[in-house]
C-alpha cells in the first residue's frame, strides 16, 4: 500500500491519501487518473483494463490496492 500512496503523492503532492473521494471529490482530475494507472502498470507489471477504471477502484487507497492485488492474482 505504501508505493500506491507514493504513487499518488508523485502525481498530486499534496494529496490527502485519507481521502475515499478521489474521483467523486474531483481530488483526480482525467490526466492525473492516466498517470496513475501508468505508474500501477509500469510498477506493479500488470495491465489495468477499461472496465477497471471506475470510481469505485479509483476513489482511494485501499480501492487501488484492492484492484491492483486482484488484477495480479488474475494475471
Amino acid at each position: 500500500m505504501e508505493t500506491i500512496i507514493n504513487i499518488l503523492k508523485e502525481i498530486n503532492p499534496g494529496i490527502d491519501v485519507n481521502r475515499t473521494d478521489f474521483i467523486d471529490g474531483h481530488i483526480l482530475d482525467s490526466l492525473a487518473i492516466l498517470s496513475v494507472i501508468a505508474e500501477l502498470e509500469d510498477t506493479f507489471d500488470l495491465m489495468i483494463p477499461a472496465v477497471e477504471i471506475t470510481a469505485e477502484n479509483f476513489n482511494s487507497v485501499k480501492s487501488l490496492y484492492k484492484m491492483v492485488e486482484r488484477l495480479s492474482k488474475e494475471g
